[in-house]
């Protein structure tokens, strides 16, 4: 899966969910998730969860910091980091 695609498939599954139903805030590649308010710490654990599954990777506690879960593309520079 190239970088693209992985933006992609990061950007729906937190549409899917961690978006009410009705919101429709604009989130790019770029938006602020955790500072801005749509992944708390609880729903960061378990989107962690899912890409560890998805990627048959492990993210080190360490490294699952908000900051690296604060944009999609911060997001896939995290688990690239780990695909091996």
């Amino acid at each position: 899966m190239d970088d693209k695609e992985m933006k992609k498939m990061v950007l729906d599954y937190v549409k899917r969910e961690y978006l009410e139903e009705g919101d429709d805030r604009e989130i790019t590649e770029s938006t602020p998730l955790i500072s801005g308010g749509i992944v708390d710490s609880f729903s960061m654990v378990s989107l962690k969860r899912f890409l560890e599954k998805k990627f048959s990777i492990a993210i080190p506690d360490a490294d699952a910091s908000p900051e690296a879960f604060d944009t999609v593309n911060s997001i896939v520079a995290l688990v690239n980091r780990f695909i091996k």
